[in-house]
């Protein structure tokens, strides 16, 4: 028989030192991860949204598209130049494809002209001459019925054509799905 008087069972052991720092380490360590998984969702969220550059652009409606032949219409918010030339709309990307500068056209010489090493380009970003490897890289370019919202027309590798297709269809740039320029020899 022992000396020591019984403990009642709901009668608590008051913790100790060793139990309290091992349980705000744990709980430390528990908050840390919550936040390096907050903020790798973030992270793995797309940072785009429909409107802006890497998402899904409406440009406006045929109607509303320059002249086939006029100067391109820059659109600095979403990085493209919108060329309707005579073969249709082309997106062109703002950037050069020698070393990435911005590129501006030239309503006098009526081309694009890379201000850095001085490449050129036609109004729908083929070629002309310069140090640039390749044409300029464009977007993907829809038509769009006002109506339903199926899609009329669509063109990755060259102009869009504009013929039969709706005055009221929108026009719609995919900046997220960018097309490489052709090499020239």
């Amino acid at each position: 028989m022992s000396n020591q008087p019984e403990q009642s069972p709901s009668a608590k052991k008051p913790i100790n030192r060793r139990e309290f720092l091992n349980l705000a380490w744990l709980a430390s360590l528990g908050f840390l991860t919550l936040n390096v998984a907050g903020v790798g969702y973030l992270f793995a969220m797309p940072r785009f949204k429909a409107g802006e550059f890497g998402g899904v652009v409406d440009v406006g409606t045929v109607s509303e598209l320059p002249e086939a032949g006029t100067a391109p219409e820059n659109m600095p918010a979403v990085k493209i130049w919108l060329s309707n030339t005579e073969e249709g709309v082309v997106a062109l990307y703002k950037v050069c494809t020698h070393l990435g500068c911005l590129y501006n056209w030239n309503n006098q010489e009526v081309k694009f002209i890379c201000p850095c090493h001085g490449s050129e380009f036609q109004a729908d970003g083929q070629y002309i001459r310069g140090p640039a490897p390749r044409s300029l890289d464009h977007f993907v370019v829809r038509a769009i019925d006002a109506d339903s919202g199926a899609v009329l027309a669509e063109s990755a590798e060259e102009p869009l054509p504009l013929d039969n297709i709706p005055s009221d269809a929108i026009i719609q740039v995919d900046t997220g799905q960018k097309v490489r320029g052709t090499p020239h020899a």
